[in-house]
């Protein structure tokens, strides 16, 4: 049978051609395609090609001609063989080439921004650069010395942040299959040793930084940080600690509240050179921090009790139901406001007074809305309220400021 094989001008990049018997034909994605001419017939495939060994050779292949159509030009493709006896088409130019290593690299930049887990980095950056501010007492404080101080916090901690996520996608591959489908690892996006090699460079470089940096409390921080975060993920006698409800608030009060804001406190405080002293901005900023985080640790199991009960992970929502939970965390949430607006009422300056009260009432009110317009059933609304928790806790950032 003659055969001729084009791509598609539209699209270029590999064919991947497993082995089979024969040539066998099956439709490719959306952005990959041949063309396979069978005589006077032409439809999207997919070529597949047996190969029994490893091969390289370039192979000339002209379009067949008749007497009623000119003869098409000559393609000239590249097979190249892996290990496994797999082939691969290439592309026959150096800039559909660079074409496509470009798509490929694009792709796995945005596995790996899915990896990281936006959200909660953004919510670490934003926790260190607000509590930051906090030991400076003037303008002049702005030093080069300030801001290199608060890169060597960002950085490795966001170092920390990404780490955390990842060993936890690492170890939860076949829960996310049912729970987060989308996440580069259960899609297979990463391979699993893509995923083992990006958590260790990560742990890698963020405790070298801590080390390197010179900074006692930074470095604790992030020592304490990468033992929660693994401690919350791997699965090895007494650890796991997502398989136990209580562990799992602990864990992330302990990250996002008990380590990162008071590191990053005393951190500025030692670059500037001040004398390291407890204020009641950070005070309350650990306290309040280490409470709602805990809290959002069992909001955040609740759209993922499918995925949880069917492996047997005992989280909150699994032990005692969706509603309870929610109405406990709920109660612990404006528990945790009324706390603040009477801090925020207790304080000597005015518009401290103003500011606190009022914002943290406003916040309160909020919170209770949007509860109030949540399903429980539909784990997208419990997702989005999950989201929205965050959004107050970007607000408190501001307050906390005002907290004095």
């Amino acid at each position: 049978m003659s055969q001729t094989f084009m791509h598609s001008p539209l699209s270029y990049s590999f064919l991947h051609l497993r082995r089979e018997k024969g040539f066998l034909t099956s439709l490719q994605s959306q952005k990959r395609h041949a063309k396979l001419l069978n005589g006077d017939s032409e439809f999207p495939s997919r070529v597949v090609v047996s190969c029994p060994k490893k091969l390289d050779f370039t192979k000339n292949i002209s379009s067949r001609s008749d007497k009623s159509r000119t003869q098409r030009s000559t393609l000239i493709q590249t097979f190249g063989a892996t290990s496994d006896g797999e082939v691969v088409i290439q592309p026959k130019d150096d800039n559909a080439a660079a074409t496509c290593r470009q798509s490929i690299f694009w792709r796995k930049w945005n596995a790996f921004v899915t990896f990281s887990r936006i959200y909660p980095l953004i919510y670490t950056i934003v926790g260190i650069c607000s509590v930051s501010l906090l030991p400076l007492t003037s303008v002049a404080d702005l030093s080069p010395a300030y801001f290199v101080g608060l890169l060597q916090a960002v950085i490795p901690f966001a170092c920390a942040s990404i780490y955390t996520s990842g060993i936890n996608q690492v170890f939860d591959v076949d829960i996310d299959k049912i729970n987060k489908p989308h996440l580069p690892l259960a899609s297979g996006d990463f391979s699993m040793g893509e995923g083992k090699a990006i958590v260790s460079a990560l742990a890698f470089m963020g405790l070298a930084m801590g080390i390197m940096f010179q900074s006692t409390p930074l470095f604790i921080g992030l020592l304490i940080h990468f033992l929660i975060g693994t401690a919350y993920s791997v699965e090895l006698p007494l650890l796991r600690w997502k398989t136990n409800a209580a562990m799992t608030s602990f864990s992330m009060g302990g990250l996002m509240g008990l380590t990162m804001l008071p590191a990053a406190f005393y951190h500025i405080q030692n670059a500037l050179g001040k004398p390291m002293i407890f204020s009641r901005s950070i005070g309350f900023a650990t306290i309040f921090f280490s409470v709602f985080t805990a809290v959002l640790g069992a909001i955040k199991d609740i759209p993922d009790v499918e995925g949880d009960k069917a492996f047997g992970i005992m989280t909150f929502s699994v032990k005692y139901g969706k509603q309870k939970v929610f109405s406990l965390c709920l109660y612990i949430l404006l528990t945790a406001y009324g706390f603040a607006v009477v801090i925020g009422a207790s304080s000597s300056l005015l518009i401290c007074k103003i500011v606190s009260v009022i914002g943290h009432t406003i916040l309160a009110s909020l919170l209770m809305l949007r509860a109030n317009s949540t399903n429980l059933d539909d784990p997208v609304s419990t997702q989005s309220f999950y989201m929205f928790s965050y959004k107050l806790l970007y607000a408190e950032y501001v307050l906390i400021h005002f907290m004095r």
